[in-house]
């Protein structure tokens, strides 16, 4: 019998990104931003956008010493690069910080469920922020801010221990800048360069009225923080199931295959990293 053609012409489908293999990537640029932190904008070598959302990650490739998992600190935005932040703390993020623009490296993601939000649209939108937890808040809030009118009252707390820790100056100040924007910023201690706020992040609370009904708070920040700040957002009034929360510790392979990032039933990795906190209190090791 003979071969007879479609009718109609085959649609040909994108093959999906292969979550195990790093793509070629280049460094595009590379910013200081702290003693130990520092800002990489980074295109893959295809030209794609990375196709992310705000509060996702990626495994970070640096032949041939290894790779980490690092959080996205940039929205989608229509730009085909991304934005990286990277703390030294070991072998791959030291790798990472001797690199310079026009470097080589390895891209696999992007990995996790980020922050929907679509789901913050309509809402008065809470976003609290410790330390380099600003990071993958970043891309949330240039996201929110570039549908600004989408969203009702948008309140951001951000806390570092001290001055010289503070991420992304310029885009702080343009936020606190901003009319529609309520921001607020403190750092832990009294610092002979500081003369705003001082305490920690939990003391902004008091500073500000929240109608709990129609506010979801996004937290991120490190583990010691979340109990304290979580209590303030009950003590508002706001739902367990209206606060989101990310967590990026424990993560090692991005694809649920090692282990190391489960917590109870549940991958961070996979699962995560974001989660409401009404799922995460029945999770004990979680917070």
């Amino acid at each position: 019998m003979a071969f007879s053609p479609p009718k109609t012409p085959i649609q040909q489908v994108e093959p999906e990104r292969d979550l195990y293999v790093p793509q070629p990537a280049k460094v595009v640029n590379v910013v200081e931003q702290t003693a130990t932190e520092k800002l990489f904008e980074i295109q893959l070598a295809s030209g794609e956008a990375l196709g992310h959302q705000p509060g996702q990650f990626v495994q970070v490739f640096v032949p041939p010493i290894g790779e980490a998992p690092i959080s996205l600190a940039s929205a989608p935005n229509g730009r085909t690069s991304f934005a990286l932040v990277v703390r030294r703390i070991g072998d791959v993020t030291s790798a990472l910080h001797r690199l310079e623009a026009g470097a080589t490296i390895g891209i696999r993601g992007p990995l996790g469920h980020g922050f929907d939000v679509e789901e913050l649209k309509g809402h008065d939108v809470l976003i609290v922020g410790g330390g380099i937890g600003l990071v993958p808040l970043r891309g949330l809030i240039q996201a929110v801010l570039a549908e600004r009118e989408a969203f009702n009252r948008v309140v951001i707390f951000v806390g570092f221990k001290s001055p010289t820790e503070i991420l992304f100056r310029d885009e702080l100040a343009q936020w606190e800048a901003r009319d529609d924007v309520e921001f607020h910023i403190t750092i832990d201690r009294p610092h002979p360069d500081w003369s705003g706020h001082v305490g920690v992040i939990t003391t902004l609370f008091p500073e500000v009225e929240f109608g709990a009904a129609r506010t979801k708070a996004v937290i991120v920040g490190p583990p010691v923080m979340y109990r304290f700040v979580i209590t303030e957002c009950r003590l508002k009034g706001i739902a367990d199931e209206n606060m989101i929360l990310s967590l990026e510790r424990r993560m090692r392979c991005g694809v649920g295959k090692c282990g190391h990032c489960q917590i109870n039933n549940r991958y961070c990795c996979l699962d995560g990293p974001v989660f409401k906190y009404s799922e995460l209190k029945f999770m004990w090791e979680a917070i």
